[in-house]
């Protein structure tokens, strides 16, 4: 038997070698020091002195009401802006798979808004969206309103203006994966569905939505883990408010690291990092078994 040289046989492990470098340093390492900050008692007067205090940061987390809110905004943002992008998504991949003159240039200008700064589409709203901005200004013009509304000012209104922003700025990323996923279905099914005499409707339950299975686990999964970690959106055009009413368990954790409580700010770090991987894991293991038994 002949033996490869040893410097031969290691040399293609030697490329990995810097990207697994700047994944220890940059991803291994500030979680296992996240994780071991997180028990303990680590302010910004005393930062170069953390003191280990157990699991108070945890209790201190769930004693707070606060905290409580914003689990439940991250649930309710994750949850509707999830619906919201792979329903509006799946409706624009059917649409702009068809034979239109102007499919290119509309799947394009769908997808625009996916690849513009999150910090900018949040600016442009919040002008949108303000008092005397170009919403209420459209809806008085119209009559539909007889005074301007503070959309992002209302305790009632501002978590749904972040949400509705999040699903504009993302269905495009949606289509994408949709279109991709009705392009591979075999035409010869639909030739079978028509010979069959099925409707159109009917077809799209037998046939494509089936087929779309494997896409719709990896839309629904992206978007379910995108809004529980959502920051940006909220940060920029409300910064959890007004009061806690659109706080969610990042822009949380930014606000208590931002009072100088680092160790308790770590811990809800790790409880989010824990939170979304308790959801989104069984989650997508249910939607892959699906895409078996489908």
């Amino acid at each position: 038997m002949i033996h490869k040289p040893l410097s031969r046989s290691m040399y293609p492990y030697a490329f990995v070698v810097p990207a697994m470098a700047l994944f220890g340093v940059f991803f291994v390492l500030p979680v296992l020091a996240g994780f071991v900050f997180s028990f303990t008692d680590w302010h910004i007067d005393r930062l170069f002195a953390p003191v280990f205090n157990g699991g108070e940061n945890f209790s201190k987390a769930f004693d707070d009401e606060y905290f409580f809110l914003s689990v439940r905004n991250t649930l309710a943002f994750a949850v509707v802006t999830s619906v919201g992008k792979v329903v509006l998504g799946l409706v624009l991949a059917l649409a702009l798979t068809k034979n239109l003159a102007t499919r290119d240039f509309l799947r394009a200008a769908f997808y625009f808004p996916y690849v513009i700064s999150t910090v900018a589409v949040g600016l442009v709203f919040t002008s949108i969206l303000a008092y005397q901005g170009m919403l209420n200004g459209g809806l008085m013009t119209l009559g539909i309103l007889s005074e301007p509304v503070e959309w992002l000012g209302r305790t009632d209104t501002a978590l749904l203006a972040t949400m509705f922003t999040e699903v504009w700025c993302a269905t495009g990323f949606t289509m994408v994966i949709f279109i991709t996923g009705i392009q591979a279905i075999p035409k010869e099914l639909y030739e079978a569905a028509d010979i069959d005499g099925v409707r159109a409707f009917r077809r799209f339950w037998v046939v494509t939505l089936p087929m779309l299975a494997p896409a719709m686990t990896i839309a629904v999964t992206a978007c379910v883990i995108g809004g529980l970690k959502v920051f940006s959106q909220v940060y920029i055009m409300t910064g959890g408010g007004p009061g806690f009413s659109t706080q969610v368990l990042s822009t949380y954790v930014f606000k208590t690291f931002s009072q100088g409580r680092l160790g308790l700010s770590t811990a809800m770090g790790l409880m989010l990092f824990l939170f979304v991987s308790a959801i989104a894991l069984p989650f997508n293991r249910y939607l892959r078994n699906r895409e078996v038994s489908l």
